[in-house]
């Protein structure tokens, strides 16, 4: 009994030898019991690094930019983080924070410098955009991490922006509580809502200026771009409601990075300036888009389009849901030529010719 104890032992310590050497991680399934009294230890993870909020902020900040909006047609201006990718300007941000910009403008927090800003492509679905500064080079860039190696409780620190003011970032640290969070959004600055999926919780009072700024690791490594926050919310007397933060993990976000970089359009990734009809639409019963508004002096209004029509085809695509329109669209861009096939509300049918015109993001 002990000669096969002995064997026994020295099995496992030679098959936790081979998984430390290939690097395993996981934990480790035996077809066997072992015999009675014996005690098998087995590969436990290494401690994570501790978060030293200063230090990661340090590293972080320079590679960060602040974004002032112009949003003149819609009467207001907003604000943002960036993460600067390349040291030729290319900026990773939030889509909501760019929403419906006239003009962009960036302040470096490397060098203090301001550049004029232009959208090389953006996903609305998911929250992310690509810009580009004007005349930039040089500049300070954030090391990529991945987000598939975050773990439920690891200490992550949020930064950017907070006050929304061009000045300082903010930096706030938490515990990751949610990998793969679904939540509904609300853009504080037209009030529309978006559900976002598979964002990355933590447990940090994260405000809205920070938004498009950077979730690092302990580190500094960048493992997401933050987009939401719920702010503390009232609980009872005994558990008050934890207010969090929500971030794009990092591996999703430069995905659509390399799609955007690479010329072309998808249904939800959009390359280049905005095209736009300039109506408001909603799903059609039983299908199609149906024309809720169509604003005066843009081009679905010059071409005759009014409130009530439906739409059901793009250049002979087949149109069944308000988001396939705007999926067809998408894709196009200003002064290209298109032709809707329109249903009115008496029924009758007929084929419209438009150009698109130049919209913002």
């Amino acid at each position: 009994m002990h000669a096969l104890g002995r064997v026994f032992a020295t099995l496992v310590v030679a098959l936790i030898g081979v998984c430390a050497f290939l690097g395993y991680r996981g934990e480790l399934a035996f077809p066997w019991d072992p015999p009675a009294g014996e005690v098998v230890a087995v590969a436990e993870e290494p401690p994570p690094i501790p978060l030293d909020p200063v230090l990661v902020a340090a590293q972080v900040e320079p590679a960060l930019v602040n974004i002032a909006v112009d949003a003149t047609r819609f009467g207001s201006s907003a604000a943002g983080s960036g993460i600067v990718l390349t040291a030729d300007g290319q900026i990773l941000t939030s889509h909501h924070v760019i929403k419906g910009a006239d003009e962009l403008k960036v302040t470096d927090i490397g060098n203090g410098l301001v550049y004029p800003a232009t959208v090389l492509g953006y996903d609305s679905i998911a929250d992310i955009a690509l810009l580009s500064l004007a005349g930039a080079s040089g500049l300070p860039t954030a090391r990529l991490g991945s987000s598939a190696e975050l773990r439920i409780r690891q200490d992550v620190l949020a930064i950017g922006d907070a006050g929304g003011d061009g000045g300082e970032a903010t930096a706030v640290a938490g515990p990751i509580t949610d990998l793969d969070a679904s939540i509904v959004a609300m853009n504080s600055a037209d009030l529309t809502r978006k559900s976002l999926r598979g964002m990355v919780q933590i447990a940090a009072p994260v405000v809205g200026g920070q938004s498009g700024g950077a979730l690092a690791d302990s580190t500094g490594a960048v493992v997401g771009v933050i987009t939401a926050a719920s702010g503390e919310r009232p609980g009872t007397e005994y558990q008050p409601r934890q207010a969090n933060g929500y971030a794009v993990p990092i591996d999703t976000a430069m995905r659509i990075v390399a799609q955007i970089r690479s010329g072309t359009p998808t249904e939800t990734v959009h390359i280049g300036p905005t095209a736009t009809l300039g109506v408001q639409i909603v799903d059609a019963n039983p299908s199609g888009a149906q024309v809720n508004w169509a604003f005066y002096g843009q081009p679905a209004r010059a071409a005759g389009i009014t409130t009530g029509d439906v739409i059901t085809a793009v250049d002979g695509l087949p149109i069944t849901t308000a988001r396939a329109l705007s999926a067809a669209v998408n894709v196009r861009k200003p002064a290209d030529l298109i032709r809707l096939d329109v249903t009115a509300p008496d029924g009758t049918t007929r084929t419209v010719e438009v150009v698109l015109a130049k919209g913002t993001p």
